[in-house]
């Protein structure tokens, strides 16, 4: 087991790598606009190609691309991701005071869809073509079509119209005010999570109705295993493959989810962080943000790597 997460964390690092010449080249090669020019624009009437040349030079953005690129990853491989052009503070710090919310939004959404999906998906496999398995079916369409973000400013204009309700403007981490900081969050968090869930109720359903019908189900009926037995030992464990993919494959979307939800709610995570940034064209600001969602889809797929041969001993043993 050992060997195949080593082998998988191995084959993570030329990705890492790839990602940030992708990063790099999307965000200095692909904007239209120099950042330079947009900040001398906000601060004199008249443009003076010796001061931005000075800003260059002083923000590293002087000399060819390539030298520009290996500036920055040497930088990013000692930790440090340049200053933001706007306040002046070190990216690494903002993120780091950041991540920790963006993680609790993200991970919180992920176990909501996991735990509602689950128990629905199962209940709409063994009472197939039943009024709960309609009623699930067709809940689970509904919250596929409904887009999250639709949903979420629905429930903040109608909260604020019927019930003089809003979510609190000022935020709180977790580590600071736990129940202040749940105040806040949970209403994003369930939105997030519900909106992931139609997904998965759908494949729940699916693989536990291909498992039922394997004879070493039926052998274990058979032998008079008792029906949670059967379910969770039998079914659910056999199910779980495909199931681990599609959640692995979700992480994007809970990943794109909290930019959004982190800018409805007032969320100051990692994903409002690059929405304002965006807006300033804060181009480190811009790359540290990036870098930090694309490290964390590369380590989800990662550990759903693992997880595939921790399910199933036949992937670790083969090598793949």
């Amino acid at each position: 087991m050992l060997q195949y997460a080593l082998h998988r964390l191995a084959l993570a690092v030329p990705t890492l790598f790839g990602l940030t010449v992708v990063i790099f080249i999307a965000i200095r090669v692909l904007m239209p606009v120099d950042v330079v020019d947009v900040l001398l624009g906000e601060t004199d009437t008249t443009f003076d190609p010796t001061i931005a040349a000075e800003l260059r030079e002083k923000f590293g953005l002087d000399g060819p691309l390539p030298v520009q690129y290996a500036r920055w990853l040497g930088r990013v491989a000692q930790g440090d991701l340049g200053r933001s052009f706007v306040s002046g503070r070190p990216v690494t710090e903002e993120l780091l005071y950041r991540v920790p919310t963006s993680l609790q939004l993200g991970l919180g959404a992920l176990v909501i869809t996991v735990l509602v999906a689950l128990p629905i998906g199962m209940m709409s496999a063994v009472r197939r073509d039943t009024v709960p398995d309609y009623l699930a079916r067709g809940g689970a369409i509904l919250l596929y079509a409904v887009p999250g973000f639709w949903l979420a400013i629905l429930v903040l204009v109608f909260g604020s119209v019927w019930f003089r309700w809003a979510p609190s403007i000022e935020f709180r981490p977790f580590w600071e005010d736990p129940l202040a900081n749940l105040k806040h969050i949970w209403l994003p968090m369930l939105i997030l999570g519900l909106n992931s869930t139609g997904t998965m109720i759908r494949l729940v359903r699916t693989q536990v109705l291909e498992v039922l019908g394997h004879d070493y189900v039926r052998t274990a009926r058979a032998k008079g295993l008792s029906t949670q037995t059967v379910y969770f030992r039998h079914v659910l464990r056999n199910a779980l493959l495909p199931i681990v993919t599609v959640v692995g494959l979700q992480i994007p979307n809970v990943v794109s989810g909290t930019v959004i939800f982190e800018q409805i709610f007032l969320v100051p995570g990692v994903g409002r962080y690059l929405l304002t940034a965006l807006q300033r064209l804060d181009i480190y600001v811009i790359l540290g943000t990036n870098l930090f969602f694309g490290t964390v889809l590369v380590f989800s797929n990662l550990v759903v790597d693992i997880l595939y041969g921790v399910i199933d001993p036949r992937i670790r043993f083969s090598g793949r």
